[in-house]
């Protein structure tokens, strides 16, 4: 990621905003198109879901200027959601589906420079995550030294 890549995700989310209930609602639509099984796991109410989604995106692209921050609140993410059953093969079709949704609210202002950013950003974010999913799982106190240490 660079700081031009980062600059473009931060300002182009401004765009996002105004429109997250609408995105979301895209976004899912197009998950569970790209892949119908990925619906079994998610269980709650879906407009819900879709508005802690699009929280987390927006503290995550907040996050972009204090990557070692962000990265501890991401790889926890990504433990929680190895627990629900999402495995690696899924960030790809996350990601698809993301782009696209951006593609789709974004509309004229999605430009290639745009979109290339938002995939570094995504390939960063879905690899830390990743991460967080492979690691051996540690209590309160051993994830808290290690982020004293770090």
């Amino acid at each position: 990621m660079t700081p031009r890549q980062i600059e473009l995700v931060q300002s182009s989310w401004m765009h996002v905003v105004p429109i997250e209930d609408t995105a979301a609602v895209l976004f899912y639509d197009r998950l569970f198109h790209l892949d119908p099984s990925l619906r079994r796991l998610f269980r709650g109410n879906m407009a819900e879901q879709g508005h802690r989604l699009m929280k987390m995106i927006g503290y995550a692209v907040a996050g972009l200027s204090q990557v070692d921050v962000l990265v501890l609140a991401l790889r926890d993410l990504g433990r929680r959601h190895q627990g629900y059953g999402v495995t690696a093969a899924h960030y790809d079709t996350v990601g698809a589906a993301f782009l696209w949704t951006l593609e789709k609210g974004l509309g004229a202002a999605f430009t290639p420079e745009v979109r290339d950013a938002w995939g570094a950003v995504y390939a960063v974010l879905a690899a830390t995550m990743q991460e967080g999913a492979a690691a051996p799982v540690r209590s309160p106190m051993q994830a808290m030294c290690a982020a004293v240490a770090a």
